[in-house]
């Protein structure tokens, strides 16, 4: 009889152990994982949170909704990814916009809260007019604001942003544009095919529709040099004397101190998608670097550099 209560304690004892063992290698995702985009539909983080969680539905074999949370240059809707646990159950989209606001130490974004999983794409900003506007070029530009300084209005996404670091920037060497902030892209883009603000800060890609359409046209690239056709004729930053170069990145991510496991499974996805003629065909239509992919093992110090990057403009625009 004692040993039968032995061999029922060992069992008791093995089953405890086993029990947690199970449940941390349970199949993930077991339930749906939010794709937070932190921004309006219809602009380039949204497009990039859309494919990737169609990707991953079909990689993974579960469920990706894509949630909408704008506000805030970004960071509400990645508070709230934060927030929903450290389980991998939310992702969320990361762009330039949000990732520099972590250069103020009041920012309600916190770079050390979130992990990076993959740079999926980058982008050269530039400045963008209506396209039958009064400014076809970007001498244009400098001529008005010479004739009327602060006569010149920029649709931007919002306060500390790449975009406001840009204008102000422009500013010390002249320049007094004036920024507008507009958390949704769609309204950005309506206010300048209006004609209720003069330029637009974006990238290329995410206009592609209005641009070949002749309905808004590029009047300056924030490159060091001229970008390949069709923009080889507009002028770009490095030829003009500005040091100024915030090209635009988007990254996938996911709450700091999650998992290993669940982060490795969500990285070798995005690098399988990377990997497709589909997501090639995706960078070229955005007019992207080619190169854009940077892994989750190099993600992150590629995203210090971009927050370094970000602060000596800073420092060089006031």
């Amino acid at each position: 009889m004692n040993t039968l209560r032995k061999v029922a304690s060992a069992l008791c004892t093995a089953a405890a152990f086993a029990a947690p063992a199970a449940l941390a290698q349970e199949r993930y995702p077991s339930r749906p994982v939010e794709v937070v985009v932190p921004w309006g539909p219809g602009g380039g983080a949204d497009i990039l949170g859309r494919f990737v969680a169609k990707w991953m539905e079909a990689d993974l074999k579960g469920s990706f909704p894509v949630i909408n949370l704008p506000g805030a240059t970004g960071s509400i809707g990645l508070q709230k990814m934060v927030a929903s646990g450290n389980d991998a159950h939310a992702i969320g989209v990361l762009t330039g916009d949000t990732l520099t606001m972590a250069a103020f130490p009041d920012s309600p974004f916190k770079f050390g809260e979130i992990v990076a999983l993959g740079v999926m794409i980058r982008q050269p900003s530039g400045l963008f007019a209506k396209g039958d506007g009064r400014f076809k070029s970007w001498a244009d530009v400098i001529a008005a604001d010479k004739a009327k300084p602060g006569s010149v209005t920029v649709a931007i996404t919002g306060a500390n942003s790449p975009d406001e670091a840009t204008v102000n920037y422009l500013a010390s060497k002249g320049l007094k544009l004036i920024s507008v902030p507009f958390a949704r892209p769609g309204e950005r883009y309506t206010s300048v095919l209006g004609g209720h603000v003069d330029l637009l800060y974006e990238q290329a890609g995410d206009i592609k529709g209005n641009l070949d359409s002749k309905a808004m046209r590029p009047l300056i690239f924030f490159a060091s040099q001229r970008l390949a056709p069709p923009f080889a004729d507009v002028p770009v930053a490095g030829e003009l004397g500005y040091d100024v170069l915030l090209p635009q990145m988007r990254a996938i991510v996911a709450k700091a101190g999650t998992e290993p496991r669940r982060l490795e499974i969500l990285a070798a996805s995005l690098g399988r998608y990377a990997a497709t003629p589909e997501f090639a065909a995706y960078l070229r239509d955005q007019y992207a670097q080619p190169d854009s992919y940077i892994p989750m093992k190099d993600a992150q110090r590629f995203l210090e550099g971009e927050i370094s990057a970000f602060q000596r403009v800073l420092r060089s625009g006031k």
